[in-house]
């Protein structure tokens, strides 16, 4: 966010085998912008960890440098103890094979039923038979109270029933991470509240990580372990959907409680009315 300082992050901590993902140190930025700044967030196996603040803050970014797809520009992403920054080619395969990803509004192909939407990953990356692909297409939609929709195209179905299909797709290869880009975006209140509780049910009963970046406190706060705000390159608070909201840091009470003013301003920094205008003061 513009015209407000780099926030510190907490020190960096000693190797935990319980994180399954750690950035220590991490900085990262597009061009002249900074994202982030010595970040260090750590990622704890079998929780919820969601991933909040102001657009712009570089959670989207996290997902990325944990997903190989950037690399850090200082500092190292680990997963499962392995550096991401150093691995070569195959290795990112392999690593991103143990790793799912709902993207924001779903991304499923148009032309392909819902079946083979799920299909696709197991028949791109393992070689089983069509009849046990069939059996795990099927128990990955039934999972998110699909299978009766297997025939489907993506037009036929309705927004939130797609978000469920491509988290079907997500967890098809049965990953031990889940990413999950903005999943409530566009939803109706229901659809919602249905994803949330997909979301918390599915990480419970497979034993999965997941990372969460919304920007929907209530319903994020609601199947959260730990929350993380991030802002100005660093973290503003973390803990407990509780400890956060009860931060007297004035950014985390701005975003938490949806408040037009505080540090995050309505004006992006610029010239001055005089110097736009040749108005002399």
């Amino acid at each position: 966010m513009p015209g407000l300082p780099l926030l510190a992050s907490p020190p960096p901590m000693p190797s935990d085998p319980h994180d399954l993902v750690v950035l220590s140190d991490v900085t990262f930025g597009y061009d002249e912008r900074p994202v982030l700044q010595s970040l260090n967030v750590r990622i704890a196996r079998g929780q919820v960890t969601a991933l909040m603040g102001a657009s712009g803050g570089g959670k989207t970014t996290v997902l990325r440098l944990i997903g190989g797809q950037h690399r850090a520009q200082a500092g190292e992403v680990r997963f499962d103890g392995q550096d991401v920054g150093q691995m070569g080619e195959a290795q990112l395969y392999a690593m991103r094979r143990r790793m799912g990803m709902l993207f924001q509004f779903g991304a499923l192909f148009t032309d392909m039923t819902v079946f083979d939407n799920v299909a696709f990953p197991l028949r791109e990356h393992l070689q089983l038979s069509e009849p046990l692909v069939r059996d795990i297409v099927l128990m990955k939609l039934g999972a998110v109270g699909l299978r009766g929709a297997r025939d489907l195209m993506p037009a036929q179905i309705s927004g939130g029933m797609a978000r469920r299909v491509a988290l079907a797709r997500a967890i098809a290869l049965d990953p031990e991470l889940v990413m999950y880009d903005e999943p409530f975006a566009g939803l109706d209140p229901i659809s919602l509240g249905i994803s949330a509780q997909l979301i918390r049910q599915l990480n419970d009963s497979l034993g999965l990580t997941s990372v969460l970046v919304s920007h929907d406190v209530d319903e994020t706060f609601r199947i959260a372990d730990h929350v993380i705000i991030l802002a100005n390159g660093g973290i503003a608070a973390q803990g407990t959907p509780d400890e956060v909201r009860a931060s007297t840091d004035p950014l985390v009470q701005q975003f938490v409680h949806a408040r037009a003013d505080g540090p995050v301003r309505f004006e992006y920094p610029g010239p001055s009315i005089e110097q736009d205008f040749g108005v002399t003061p």
